[in-house]
Formats: structure tokens, C-alpha cells, sequence
């Protein structure tokens, strides 16, 4: 293993999903369980305290929601939200995306695929569980049927959406396209406003819904090097 553990805080009110989870995790060298906490007040005084990189977090608690606690630790804190819920409701995962989280799984998730996940938001991408992601996709396709959403978008623009849609860090779509890091960060805040969306995991949900519908633009075509 190289580099530091990404460190995770579990937040859930039942003690035996905590421990579970917990245990899941510790058996991967390079997560480690950093805290716990059940209820929304100890997540929100506990969380920047610990400066955790990842918070798995439940939709429901017994002192608030998941959702506003998101919302509050992504006000406070640099760490990266994962839900984990067995709420798949269309309200609590809009809700939950609005709000920063970078991604919503159910319980029924398996264990590597929860892992995944972890590592996956940590480094600064995007994870939906298959069946949330078609419930966004289905609000989506309500929205501009007519028009063609990326029609404020460039050719450039269009393509990292598509690399975003595939789960790509800002660093491996600087690889794809033999771009800077810092150059991508630059042109996903870019799509992203002309798109009037507030996070990546939009992007990323969109990008998916137009693939499904045929419509991905220019976004499967990486561009040649400069």
C-alpha cells in the first residue's frame, strides 16, 4: 500500500450496521474507520473534529436526516458524502444529491461494491447504486425533452462530461485527454454551470441518461493530444 489510509466515519443509528461496515472496512488496508456516531448531533460534532475523507452516512436518524447533515458537513468540511440507506425514495436521493452527497447506495449493496464506492467518492468521483440511478434518470428524462442539453456545452466540454459519466476522476480524464488536472477541475465547473447543476454526481447521472437515450454528443471521443 502507498500513501496514507482513506479515512472513513460511519454514520448510522443502528450499532450493528456501524460495527458491520466497520468490520467490512477493516479488512482493506487502505480504508480505515476513523469514527462512528448515531445520531445526527454527534455526526456534526464529531465529523470536523476527526477531518475524515469520507462520511457513509444514513438517510434517516434518529434526531434529523441524513440530507441535512450532508448539507452541513459539506459546509464545514472538505469530506466527501456517501449514503448509505435502505430508503431508495426519489425524494431522499434528490434530496441527498442537492444537498453534495457524491453518492447514494442501499444496504442491499454488496460488500465490495461498498468498498468500491468508498474509494471511489474518496478520490473524487461519483458512485449511485444502479437502481437510484435509473429512478434519476427517469425525473431527467421529464426535464428539456425538446431541447438538446448540451447545446451551451464545447466539443471539449462534451467529452469530459462523458468521462464523467464514467466514474472518471478529474486526474485519470486528465490522463484520457492529456490535459491538466487543474485545466479538467476548470472545464467540469464550466459544463456544470452551463448545465445548471450544483455537483458532479448530476453530471454524472445526466451523462449516463443520454448515453441510455443515444444522445452522448462527442463525449465517447477522446480528443487527440494537443
Amino acid at each position: 500500500m502507498t500513501g496514507a489510509p482513506v479515512r472513513v466515519f460511519l454514520v448510522d443509528d443502528h450499532e450493528v450496521v456501524r460495527r458491520g461496515v466497520a468490520d467490512l472496512l477493516g479488512m482493506e488496508d487502505d480504508l480505515e474507520v476513523v469514527g462512528t456516531a448515531g445520531t445526527a448531533a454527534e455526526a456534526l460534532a464529531r465529523v470536523p473534529a476527526v477531518r475524515p475523507d469520507v462520511v457513509v452516512l444514513d438517510v434517516r436518524l434518529p434526531d434529523g436526516d441524513g440530507v441535512t447533515v450532508c448539507r452541513e458537513l459539506r459546509s464545514r468540511t472538505d469530506a466527501a458524502v456517501l449514503i448509505l440507506t435502505s430508503f431508495d425514495d426519489d425524494e431522499s436521493l434528490f434530496d441527498a444529491i442537492l444537498a453534495g452527497a457524491s453518492g447514494y447506495v442501499l444496504k442491499q449493496v454488496r460488500g465490495s461494491d461498498l468498498v468500491s464506492g468508498i474509494r471511489t467518492v474518496a478520490a473524487g468521483g461519483s458512485m449511485l447504486d444502479p437502481r437510484a440511478a435509473s429512478r434519476v434518470m427517469a425525473r431527467l428524462r421529464h426535464q428539456g425533452e425538446d431541447e438538446d442539453p448540451l447545446g451551451d456545452l464545447t466539443p471539449q466540454e462534451r467529452r469530459i462530461l462523458g468521462l464523467v459519466g464514467e466514474g472518471m476522476t478529474n486526474r485519470q480524464i486528465g490522463a484520457e485527454l492529456f490535459l491538466a488536472e487543474k485545466t479538467v477541475k476548470n472545464y467540469v465547473s464550466s459544463l456544470l454551470s452551463k448545465l445548471g447543476l450544483e455537483r458532479r454526481v448530476q453530471a454524472a447521472v445526466l451523462a449516463a441518461r443520454l448515453e441510455q437515450t443515444g444522445r452522448p454528443g462527442e463525449a465517447d471521443h477522446p480528443a487527440p493530444p494537443l
